[in-house]
């Protein structure tokens, strides 16, 4: 599995909870179970085969660090999000975002660039053109404006 796979399945993960009203403990203990994510690896191949220690560890580390700074992430969107207001942005969108900005601020050892790229690439799988773009600006617009935090431990 690919980063950028394990980032899609982070995304997904923070949407459903945003959506769902779950914990992130709640939904990377269940999402994560064999039977469960037996049942997902047949609706999409993106969870084929489950993923490998070292990328279930970033996907809960994302998940969690998300769920844990979900106020401070939309504040960020709210001020990068330049004559929008968070409740029109899609929710899918808002998830890809949330993602991009937590590794930007707290995952060092990540590039800015790839976080970025990946989540204008699943603003174009999963939301129209015009999306991608404004994911594309928020993001930009975010990442030369805000100094990275201490890294996650």
């Amino acid at each position: 599995m690919t980063r950028s796979v394990a980032r899609e399945i982070a995304m997904r993960v923070i949407f459903a909870i945003s959506e769902g009203g779950l914990t992130a403990e709640w939904a990377l203990d269940n999402i994560f179970s064999d039977e469960y994510y037996a049942t997902l690896a047949e609706e999409d191949s993106a969870y084929a085969g489950g993923p490998p220690g070292n990328q279930l560890q970033y996907i809960r580390q994302v998940v969690e660090g998300v769920y844990g700074r979900t106020d401070e992430l939309e504040g960020y969107i709210g001020r990068y999000a330049v004559g929008w207001r968070l409740e029109r942005v899609s929710r899918v969108a808002v998830a890809i975002i949330k993602t991009a900005m937590f590794e930007v601020l707290y995952m060092p050892d990540i590039p800015d660039a790839a976080a970025i790229n990946d989540a204008v690439e699943l603003g174009k799988r999963y939301e129209t053109p015009e999306t991608a773009a404004f994911i594309n600006g928020v993001l930009g617009s975010f990442s030369r404006a805000e100094p990275a935090a201490e890294p996650e431990r």
